[in-house]
């Protein structure tokens, strides 16, 4: 079953951008398949896979809240995020949480209440997150919302404006769709003052 690609009608112009769109010289962070713009108080973190030392996700710290993204390789015609946001759901109710599926300001999104493993006898917690994502040219951008911009409209709103502004660097190596975009570390930057790297 094909589904349309799924992002705001904006999307080209406000973001989540592809390479071809981007402003060539902006003072982005290179880390493979995604660029991010450095901002104040963001921080960035590689999540590792710890048998193959791969880099399987990119976590940004910001707004009290951490936004993990993921891309990965899809057709140039039909989206992906339908179909994942399917699964998603699934797995989450697998694991006893509970999934919403609302409009927010990226399409359809999803908001799950998460148990959380509790301490001995006490009451299982849950934890808010939300899922969005969007279908790109050749490309799918996911993340993954929690903390404040889970459940805070100023903080989301500041969330949401990190996500557009990453841009996905597809590359033109033939990928089977969903296979994730590879992602690596950033090189050091080797002009201008070391310091300028000290919020990432």
């Amino acid at each position: 079953m094909e589904f349309e690609k799924s992002a705001p009608e904006d999307r080209e112009t406000e973001g989540p951008l592809d390479e071809s769109e981007a402003n060539p010289v902006r003072p982005y962070v290179d880390l493979g398949g995604v660029k991010i713009l450095p901002r104040e108080g963001l921080h960035l973190r590689l999540e590792v896979e710890e048998e193959t030392q791969r880099v399987v996700a990119v976590g940004l710290d910001y707004a009290g809240s951490t936004l993990q993204v993921q891309p990965f390789a899809a057709p140039r015609s039909t989206g992906l995020w339908h179909e994942i946001r399917e699964q998603i759901t699934d797995q989450i109710q697998r694991q006893g949480g509970r999934v919403t599926e609302r409009e927010g300001a990226f399409g359809p999104e999803l908001v799950a209440e998460i148990p959380v493993a509790a301490a001995a006898g006490g009451a299982v917690e849950t934890r808010v997150a939300r899922f969005i994502g969007v279908d790109g040219p050749r490309w799918f951008l996911r993340g993954v919302i929690a903390g404040d911009a889970a459940v805070q409209p100023e903080a989301a709103a500041l969330v949401e404006d990190l996500f557009r502004s990453i841009v996905v660097v597809r590359g033109s190596v033939p990928m089977p769709p969903r296979d994730l975009i590879p992602l690596r570390m950033p090189a050091a930057p080797t002009t201008g003052n070391e310091n300028d790297y000290s919020s990432l």
